[in-house]
């Protein structure tokens, strides 16, 4: 099948009701309707089959979800009149409904898809031997004299044959698919894995040899069909059947145009790796690769080890049989649930929306390893790098840790020259360095009514605040004013000779 087209497009309708916030009680009405043949049923008989099968729902609501699957072509209005005798009854079976065609295909493929099992499907690996013999039968009536039943017959065999390739490739389909996700887990216990590989040693193994069998017998016998195919196919167009005029395309049963036969030769007989054989081995060998590889991981003690799924079932075991403090600390000490304190902001993330508080859920995943993602391998690829010489980044840490340390000597004796800053023009490193004294004066001070000083002891400046008055300075980039505080700066010596003297 290629891509859906305008008119396919418009059938996508008919599955929202499986998607629907309501989708229970839909797929509840809908399984009425196609619980039995030609269904014609009105929202108050809906309701009333429901409660017997243990759904309770209203009338009203009933009817609307009636009138919603109808906008969605799952039902169609029932045109039947109703023949009542009294205005309850006809009130009660106005508005009846009938299940459309693609809308009853659609419901029981849903319920197919919902009743089917996670398990692995087996493979209808028996109607290969059908195929063929059906095959064979299609010359034989061919050359045979007209009869009554010919065309009968011939109709039969080709829809069986069409049938039975499809239910085959269907199921051989789903298998590969089970096994494919059942080989590419990493948790295989040593039970499971020893059970898949019996299953692939000996299930596939039988599956291919049906095929190889099988495969050349229904070659040949399509290429026996082809080189009659034109009067098959006069023959089959002869059968008497549905006919609705040109106006209404009637789908008809597989078998009936060229196109199919062709497409069920290549699948046997196609070139390279196009046939379904070909597929078959294939698909073949990349399971018993995968097994192979499931084995390697486990052997290799390098990579993810053994499976923990025993340790897993333990520790489920200890959950279910302690109480709720202690299964509290047992998560917390099993998965490092502990709680954290973020003293710094961390490395620079690329969004910066991500911060110390941002939960994992809402940030950006974490790339990791194309070994670690897809084989588990925690091995270090390639050769170890060198050791690289960090002399040359030490020395422009130090030359610029010393820059840092001039400015800050230099802009602390600007500060200590000036003395009452009331007034004073600083240059900007000054005035910069004097408000991260001043930051730590106040997160420092205790009254604010009383004066208190700070002092670095590494630039050996001291910054004292008295209450009252304001201090204005001019800077070349602006102007700073602290409101309710005197402030002077002097060297750490200065201050601790002023207190010598006041004592």
């Amino acid at each position: 099948m290629g891509e859906p087209t305008a008119a396919s497009a418009g059938h996508l309708d008919l599955f929202r009701y499986l998607a629907a916030d309501e989708r229970l009680d839909y797929i509840a009405i809908m399984t009425r309707f196609t619980s039995s043949l030609l269904a014609d049923m009105s929202a108050a008989t809906v309701t009333e089959q429901l409660a017997v099968v243990g759904t309770q729902l209203d009338a009203d609501i009933v009817e609307a979800r009636c009138k919603q699957l109808v906008r969605w072509d799952n039902l169609v209005p029932s045109l039947r009149d109703a023949r009542v005798s009294t205005v309850a009854d006809y009130l009660r079976a106005r508005s009846r409904y009938q299940v459309s065609s693609l809308g009853g295909r659609v419901h029981r493929g849903a319920l197919e898809i919902m009743d089917a099992t996670d398990g692995a499907r087996e493979v209808a690996r028996e109607l290969l031997g059908q195929i063929a013999e059906s095959l064979d039968q299609i010359p034989t009536l061919l050359n045979r004299p007209t009869s009554e039943d010919r065309a009968e017959r011939l109709s039969g065999i080709v829809t069986t044959i069409f049938n039975n390739q499809r239910l085959f490739t269907a199921s051989v389909t789903d298998f590969y698919a089970y096994l494919s996700g059942v080989l590419s887990r990493f948790d295989l216990a040593v039970e499971e894995y020893a059970e898949f590989k019996g299953l692939l040693l000996d299930y596939i193994d039988l599956i291919t040899a049906d095929v190889n069998r099988h495969s050349p017998l229904i070659a040949a016998a399509l290429d026996r069909v082809v080189e009659q195919l034109d009067v098959l196919l006069a023959v089959l167009a002869g059968v008497q059947g549905l006919d609705l005029g040109g106006d209404v395309a009637v789908e008809r049963s597989s078998g009936r145009t060229r196109i199919e036969w062709e497409q069920l030769r290549h699948w046997y007989t196609g070139g390279g790796d196009e046939s379904g054989p070909a597929q078959l081995r294939a698909a073949a060998g990349q399971a018993l690769g995968q097994l192979l590889a499931n084995a390697k991981r486990m052997l290799d003690a390098t990579t993810t080890g053994y499976s923990r799924r025993a340790d897993l079932l333990r520790l489920a075991t200890w959950f279910d049989t302690s109480s709720n403090d202690v299964a509290h600390r047992l998560f917390a000490a099993t998965f490092g649930a502990y709680p954290a304190r973020h003293l710094l902001l961390g490395p620079d993330e690329p969004d910066p929306r991500v911060g110390p508080t941002t939960s994992w859920r809402d940030a950006d995943p974490i790339a990791v390893p194309v070994s670690l993602r897809e084989r588990g391998d925690r091995v270090a690829r390639g050769r170890v790098s060198r050791v690289p010489d960090q002399t040359a980044d030490r020395r422009l840490i130090e030359a610029a840790a010393r820059q840092e340390a001039e400015r800050n000597a230099a802009a602390a004796d600007e500060l200590a020259t000036a003395g009452a800053l009331h007034g004073a023009r600083l240059s900007p490193a000054a005035r910069d360095l004097l408000l991260g004294e001043l930051a730590s004066l106040l997160a420092l001070q205790g009254d604010p009514l009383d004066s208190s000083e700070v002092t670095n002891h590494d630039i050996g400046l001291t910054l004292r605040a008295d209450p009252g008055g304001d201090t204005v300075i001019e800077s070349s980039d602006g102007t700073l004013t602290v409101h309710g505080y005197a402030l002077t700066a002097c060297t750490e010596s200065q201050s601790t000779l002023a207190e010598r003297v006041v004592q």
